[in-house]
């Protein structure tokens, strides 16, 4: 069994998984539009575009993902992909790209847990969490 995550956009899919492609270190697998599933006739001309469905690889998850109509589209709430980074450079270079045109929940700063952490909503409407781990004490 796998639990993957399937992310919703509001007409952005193919721009967003773009972005975590080329930002990220991402590797699109899928991407197939309205106008290339077995009956495209059928599908109205200005959602032909619009991603049914994709598919990305980042780090060693996968997401799915797929374009709804705007007014369904609602930005996450109350989930957040967490990235784990392993340097506080990566984290704050990946802060700075996601937060561009997003809203922050957090900023980034030290912690109790994190050398780096932060929550955010980047300008798709994905919400993330940045983490770079403070280094566990070896158990005995």
């Amino acid at each position: 069994m796998r639990l993957l995550t399937y992310l919703n956009y509001g007409g952005n899919c193919k721009q967003a998984f773009r972005f975590y492609e080329e930002h990220l270190g991402g590797k699109i697998t899928m991407m197939m539009t309205h106008d290339q599933q077995p009956n495209p006739s059928e599908v109205s001309p200005d959602w032909k575009n619009a991603i049914l469905h994709a598919r990305i690889s980042i780090g060693e998850t996968e997401l799915m993902g797929a374009d709804v109509p705007p007014d369904r589209f609602q930005p996450m709430r109350s989930a957040y992909l967490s990235l784990i980074v392993n340097s506080t450079e990566e984290a704050e270079r990946i802060y700075a790209l996601l937060t561009d045109g997003g809203q922050i929940f957090m900023p980034m700063e030290e912690t109790f847990f994190a050398v780096r952490f932060a929550m955010l909503r980047d300008k798709f409407g994905t919400s993330w969490m940045i983490l770079h781990e403070r280094p566990r004490p070896q158990s005995v």
